[in-house]
């Protein structure tokens, strides 16, 4: 095929104004539950910017694909250089992977749903390995044509014309463009896709470059009559087939790690060791780390102390979230936790624990040490409206579960409380002199109590019930106040059987006095 010079350079300055001049799409006006995947803690105008960014610089790939190819075909026809073709041919491959780029940002941007929960992100990856193919196909196309003309065709003519330099030259100004757009679009929003597309374009840079020194030696060796140079362009288009396998290999290394959820390197010990610096978590059983297109995925379970509250737990696992964050922003990140023995577990820690993980509640625990053995009292707080036998089947249980991982336990007594499931009538006595006159001179008694104030009565259920206030030393140690209580209450109870229930609130004396 032969194409007058003339009608080439229409071609070409055409092609090239249309390629410069192209405005970038601004895409639609979705909104962001239909566009992209889910990325925490982004705004839905950040969400709206990120689709509409990549979609556009995917887009422009595949027109930049489009005249660079067509450019490429049409010199390298016109003048018969296989280095010229093997990069039409190259192209060719970049105009199907930046079409297949385009087509999997558009479907890795659609939010999860029920078939798909962790999102689609996983196209991107999958676009970049069929990319990884299709440069694979370039390279054995480039290696067998370069192969018949070096070894079986040596008196192919070639024609490097003016034409032919220009072509390249715009093709590496167009590559360096395209490329530069997309690595800044790539690693701003972390897309394994575009990144592919503009390793595609960075590579033809060189790999023109390589066929632009192949034709200079084909056309000084046609004018000095220097045969043996006019190898260069064949292997100038082996050399290009040795970039293209050192790409590829690069990006089959990407995308078949992020295909195989592999961990990115060092990351997993970052995260071990951030979320170990937070407080409360004794240890991290399993770190697990997957990528999706440009979106990470992590899964944590942390061991807390059996001890701490659900509230507590949540907390924590809070703290946890954020410190992944601290290592890869944005990710989502997934943690359980799960109640573990503390390091510094008592005897008492470990009774209540047995306790929390049937779901019970068990307080003024009290164990004494007769002959050498354990011996233990507590109270535990059951449904009132449970029967007797059912209270006695569930306690029975319960001692029998602490004596199998207490071992140094003797023998249990539990004293059974009910607690309540109804909110009870009350009706307030307003006041009570006579009684409460009483009730002030037993606890003058106490030497350790300050003071007593706020005496209230209440009748419930046709029972009397009595609340104060007493104050007490500010140093004094809460075991001694837990004792004083008692005793008061025994003398209350003493003096005046009908009262069927003492509270006493204790307070500091420096609190009594603001």
């Amino acid at each position: 095929m032969r194409i007058s010079d003339g009608t080439f350079a229409k071609i070409v300055a055409q092609g090239h104004a249309f390629l410069i001049g192209a405005p970038l799409p601004t895409g639609d006006n979705r909104s962001m539950a239909q566009a992209g995947s889910f990325v925490p803690n982004a705004t839905q105008l950040e969400l709206e910017a990120m689709r509409r960014d990549k979609h556009a610089v995917a887009l422009n790939s595949v027109f930049a694909a489009i005249f660079i190819t067509g450019l490429k075909v049409v010199v390298g026809v016109y003048t018969g250089s296989l280095g010229i073709l093997s990069e039409a041919a190259h192209s060719g491959l970049d105009l199907i992977a930046a079409f297949i780029t385009f087509m999997s940002i558009r479907v890795s941007d659609k939010p999860a749903d029920a078939d798909h929960q962790f999102g689609h992100g996983k196209v991107e990856n999958f676009s970049a390995f069929i990319e990884t193919g299709l440069l694979l196909l370039t390279c054995v196309w480039i290696v067998y044509e370069a192969g018949k003309r070096l070894f079986f065709h040596g008196n192919i003519e070639i024609k490097p014309s003016i034409w032919a330099f220009v072509v390249m030259f715009i093709s590496i100004a167009v590559d360096i463009w395209r490329s530069r757009k997309l690595k800044r679009i790539a690693d701003k929003y972390n897309s394994q896709a575009l990144e592919a597309d503009a390793l595609h374009f960075s590579t033809d840079v060189w790999s023109s470059s390589v066929v632009i020194l192949g034709l200079a030696v084909v056309a000084y060796a046609q004018r000095t009559g220097t045969t043996w140079l006019m190898k260069a362009d064949p292997l100038a288009a082996l050399c290009v087939a040795g970039i293209v396998v050192y790409v590829s290999w690069r990006l089959a290394r990407q995308t078949v790690d992020a295909l195989l959820d592999a961990a990115p390197a060092g990351v997993r010990s970052k995260i071990i060791d951030h979320v170990s610096a937070v407080e409360g978590v004794l240890e991290i059983e399993r770190v697990r780390i997957r990528k999706a297109g440009n979106h990470y995925f992590v899964d944590l379970n942390i061991g807390l102390s059996r001890q701490v509250t659900f509230q507590r737990s949540g907390l924590v696992a809070d703290a946890a979230r954020a410190a992944v964050r601290q290592v890869l922003p944005e990710a989502d990140v997934d943690v359980i936790a799960i109640p573990r023995a503390g390091r510094g577990e008592n005897i008492f820690d470990r009774i209540r624990g047995v306790a929390t993980r049937n779901n019970w509640y068990v307080h003024d625990i009290s164990i004494q040490e007769i002959d050498g053995k354990l011996h233990v009292e507590q109270h535990v707080e059951l449904d009132e409206r449970l029967t007797m036998m059912q209270a006695h089947d569930l306690v029975t249980r319960l001692e029998a579960d602490i004596r199998d991982e207490v071992k140094e336990i003797d023998s249990i007594l539990t004293h059974i409380e009910s607690e309540p499931a109804r909110i009870e009538h009350t009706q307030r006595i307003e006041s009570d002199a006579k009684l409460e006159k009483q009730l002030l001179a037993i606890a003058d008694r106490f030497k350790e109590i300050h003071d007593m104030h706020d005496v209230e009565f209440k009748r419930v259920g046709g029972r009397l019930y009595v609340s104060c206030h007493c104050t007490f030393d500010d140093n004094m140690t809460l075991s001694r106040v837990h004792e004083v209580q008692t005793e008061l209450e025994i003398a209350f109870k003493h003096a005046h059987p009908e009262l069927f229930r003492v509270l006493i609130h204790p307070e500091p004396a420096t609190d009594a006095r603001r």
